[in-house]
């Protein structure tokens, strides 16, 4: 488990660490005082999966077309 603060983690980073914290509450060889800091520390990295994955969905764009088929630019995505 990294030392690194969460909100200061790449999506990637978050997901990595998160898949490790899964994996050692799954086996329960853990001792409660330290799973419950695990647990504590998956909720912040699967909080800050979402804050990244809503930031990047914002960012999506749909391509916008001219008369002539050709692109002109892009919209925001409709939702």
């Amino acid at each position: 488990m990294s030392d690194r603060p969460v909100e200061e983690m790449s999506f990637e980073e978050a997901i990595r660490e998160l898949e490790t914290v899964v994996g050692k509450l799954e086996r329960g060889d853990v001792a409660l005082d330290d799973s419950i800091a695990l647990y504590e520390r998956g909720a912040a990295l699967k909080a800050r999966c979402e804050k990244k994955l809503a930031e990047a969905e914002e960012k999506v764009a749909k391509i916008t077309q001219g008369p002539d088929g050709q692109a002109q630019g892009t919209a925001p995505l409709d939702g």
